[in-house]
């Protein structure tokens, strides 16, 4: 499985909270990075994003993500734009340092490369100013973390080409992420504007006293915070407005708005004393938790809320999570092909490794993973006989009607794991199958799954025989399986004791 984005070199100036996102974003979509950045701990910075990154990408997709990306430090900015076909530049928020920067990038990047900036409200007019191909700068401004949150604001200067914009846009829907370009330039663009009128507010109702900083996070995550998640401003205050709508809540709370509740043309005087107040209540708030271990929460609520909504709407999907589902899609569909399987044997269908994510309060593999090893073994099969999400899109399926798991060993995290399936028996509706799971080197069995799949039309909703096609890549497999000693373990019972053995 090759990279999933048109594209399979990137460099990334600036290793930061954001450059690091990226660098995570491109790795994980299978693009070989560059990277410069002249700080000392650059490359411990950037390597605890990225092991965050993987770990959250765990949770987030079963979806089979091609080959990790190549990284590679760089001693010079030249070192590491020179084969680049997108360069993403994300250093500090200073006009003279990023004009200087992308003047440096513009003149060693090969001609046809794109050019962003992570800038989060400088104008591109100002920073494509002094270059000598304009128009292949753009403002990627992304939002973090970069390798989870989808949105990208692309915003064009005066001087940027169009076919640069449907470029990055086509770049970023490969990687999973959401392209939306704002119609004409302006500082701060969209998000950064709404963002920068909540925190006015927010720190004028510190100095006053009204709340402090974890009173304040909480009226927001336990409330819009969760409706705006997943349905944005405008839609929320629609519903809001009930069966009349949107023109009946303007109507209704327009007029507040000329209320002297705001403070938003006030700015707020961030005297140390008021630098101090916050700060502590901030100290308190994290009550002694790591910045990464703040990262690794954060990812698994933002994973949580994401796969929440891949599975609303009935599985359509709703958001951020039709987006991710979308993208899931074309993963599997640039999966490798199977390879002509070894009948002689149980089929090896996955390997795949004890991620982070999947780590209980044990330091072991938690239950419910090894169901999803197995799951993405009979998916496998499936797909090695043909029903494939194209097929499942027409209306057939087959679903696991009863499962039986054995529980041998434990997975340790880090550990490599190898499962395998052999078909006890197949006819024109059902497949037995038994899978055995190995861990580690040298290999130890963990644990066996036996399944019971039945075919279905899943329009009419009841079981039917498979069609041709998929029976004439099933019985091979099954006539060759039926060679094999039929695995002692299955057709077990729960803690029925195992059979003597008669000499």
């Amino acid at each position: 499985m090759t990279s999933l984005a048109p594209l399979s070199r990137a460099a990334c100036i600036g290793g930061g909270v954001i450059g690091g996102g990226w660098i995570a974003r491109f790795l994980l979509a299978g693009i070989d990075v560059k990277v410069f950045d002249p700080h000392p701990e650059a490359q411990r910075i950037v390597g605890e994003v990225l092991a965050n990154a993987e770990r959250a990408y765990g949770l987030l997709t079963n979806a089979p993500l091609p080959p990790r990306g190549r990284l590679t430090f760089c001693a010079s900015l030249r070192e590491a734009v020179t084969d680049a076909e997108w360069i993403q530049e994300s250093v500090p928020e200073r006009l003279d340092l990023k004009r200087r920067v992308l003047g440096e990038i513009d003149a060693a990047a090969p001609a046809g490369a794109l050019i962003g900036s992570s800038t989060s409200g400088l104008l591109p007019s100002d920073l494509q100013a002094e270059l000598t191909h304009p128009e292949r700068l753009f403002v990627a401004h992304p939002y973090n973390p970069v390798y989870l949150l989808p949105l990208v604001e692309i915003v064009g200067g005066t001087a940027t080409a169009p076919a640069t914009i449907e470029r990055a846009k086509a770049v970023l829907d490969a990687i999973g992420m959401k392209g939306v370009v704002i119609a004409r330039e302006i500082e701060a663009f969209v998000g950064d504007r709404l963002l920068e009128a909540l925190w006015r507010e927010a720190l004028w109702l510190i100095k006053d006293d009204i709340c402090d900083v974890e009173t304040l996070d909480d009226v927001i995550r336990y409330s819009f915070g969760l409706r705006w998640a997943q349905m944005g401003l405008f839609q929320t205050y629609r519903i809001a407005g009930g069966e009349a709508g949107m023109r009946h809540f303007l109507a209704q709370f327009g007029p507040c708005l000329k209320w002297p509740w705001t403070k938003l043309t006030d700015v707020v005087d961030l005297d140390d004393a008021l630098v101090e107040k916050i700060g502590a209540q901030s100290d308190a708030q994290a009550a002694g938790l790591s910045i990464r271990e703040m990262e690794r929460i954060r990812d698994e609520n933002l994973v949580g809320i994401v796969q929440a909504l891949k599975a609303g709407r009935g599985g359509e999907g709703w958001g951020a999570g039709k987006l991710l589902a979308d993208f899931e899609q074309r993963l599997l569909a640039q999966a490798s092909p199977p390879e002509t399987p070894d009948l002689s044997a149980p089929l090896a269908l996955v390997e795949t490794r004890v991620s982070p994510a999947w780590i209980d309060y044990n330091g072991h593999m938690t239950e419910h993973r090894y169901l999803q090893v197995f799951g993405d073994t009979t998916d496998a099969l499936l797909r090695l006989i043909g029903v494939d999400l194209a097929y499942v899109e027409a209306g057939h399926s087959y679903y696991t009607v009863e499962t039986h798991i054995r529980h041998l060993d434990e997975a340790k995290l880090g550990e490599e794991l190898r499962s395998t399936c052999q078909i006890i028996a197949a006819d024109e509706k059902r497949i037995h199958v038994f899978h055995r799971l190995f861990a580690g080197a040298p290999a130890r069995e963990v644990a066996t799954a036996e399944q019971m799949l039945l075919h279905v039309d899943t329009k009419a909703g009841r079981a039917a025989p498979a069609p041709g096609t998929v029976l004439a890549r099933l019985r091979p497999i099954a006539d060759a399986h039926a060679r094999l000693d039929v695995p002692p373990e299955a057709g077990r019972s729960i803690g029925r004791k195992r059979e003597p053995v008669i000499a």
